[in-house]
């Protein structure tokens, strides 16, 4: 796979690779798959993905020196360079994951920024409801709060600034637009985005396993269950 990657190291442990260019299913898929393969290194404690990024928790414990910790650095470089030429994300099934339908009530108390939002696009409302719950969105990370899925797949034509003054309470289920990223609030909690409706749909659910309803990989539609003016 062409694509450069850009490593940054944050601390003493902590090791960051970004993917550089465009945002992309392709370069998420190396993301999902790379955690999967560098988690095998001993050195690794724990892999997180980002959007188009990774970050490697490192173990130093038994490493003596800071040539020794250079090297360690070098190794994982190497492996990745390699991991990333040989990658084919048309062949990869790392993002098999599950289809969920997420039941969405637009408009009104629920989505208290929809009208303001079609205005700001110039598409009426429905135009707006219509092409948000049009496509098949994927689940690139989970990150935020407990739940909270990021996801690919938002049209160029919806992308909307987030608020300069957040709101000191978004409600729980939620669902709005952050730049290019559309997603749901599972808690209760602070927040930028444009609100364009609400899901009763828990997204967190401590006596499940896992609790999260999505994980990376998963797909999901929003479905309208109505509009309110």
């Amino acid at each position: 796979m062409e694509v450069q990657a850009i490593w940054q190291f944050s601390s003493e442990r902590t090791l960051v690779l970004f993917l550089d260019g465009e945002i992309s299913l392709d370069k998420q898929k190396l993301c999902w798959s790379l955690a999967e393969y560098l988690k095998e290194n001993p050195i690794v404690v724990e892999t997180v993905v980002g959007m188009n990024a990774l970050t490697l928790y490192l173990d130093i414990s038994t490493i003596k020196s800071a040539k020794c910790l250079n090297t360690q650095r070098e190794i994982l470089q190497a492996l990745t360079d390699e991991f990333v030429a040989n990658f084919n994300p048309v062949s990869n099934t790392q993002s098999s994951g599950k289809h969920v339908k997420i039941p969405v009530i637009y408009g009104g108390e629920f989505g208290m920024d929809l009208t303001d939002s079609a205005k700001r696009l110039g598409m009426s409302v429905i135009e707006l409801v219509e092409r948000h719950s049009a496509p098949i969105y994927t689940v690139y990370f989970i990150g935020f709060q407990a739940g909270f899925p990021y996801l690919g797949g938002l049209p160029d034509e919806l992308h909307l600034p987030r608020h300069t003054k957040p709101r000191t309470n978004v409600p729980a289920g939620s669902v709005g637009i952050g730049g290019a990223q559309t997603g749901i609030y599972p808690f209760a909690s602070p927040g930028g985005w444009q609100l364009l409706g609400r899901t009763q749909l828990p997204l967190f659910d401590k006596a499940n396993t896992p609790p999260t309803l999505l994980q990376a990989g998963d797909t999901l539609q929003f479905v309208v269950q109505d509009i309110l003016k």
